[in-house]
């Protein structure tokens, strides 16, 4: 069954699957991981779903990394 993105519990391990969507609950876990400034664009929501295994942690973490540059 896959994960419920709009109310399943979303942690840094959770796993970023195919039927991952950009949902209100997603970004209130970004914004608690990232900051204030957390904000989805093209190229950030392409490499979500990109098909390579990743989990929100990872998800988090790479928009920090991306927000320094």
């Amino acid at each position: 069954m896959p994960f419920d993105w709009h109310s399943g519990p979303i942690t840094r391990d959770t796993p970023v699957d195919d039927s991952y969507r950009n949902t209100q609950a997603v970004r209130r876990f970004l914004t608690a991981q990232c900051g204030s400034g957390f904000a989805f664009n093209r190229p950030f929501m392409a490499w979500i779903r990109d098909g390579s295994t990743k989990t929100m942690g990872d998800v988090a973490d790479e928009w920090v990394r991306l927000s320094q540059k």
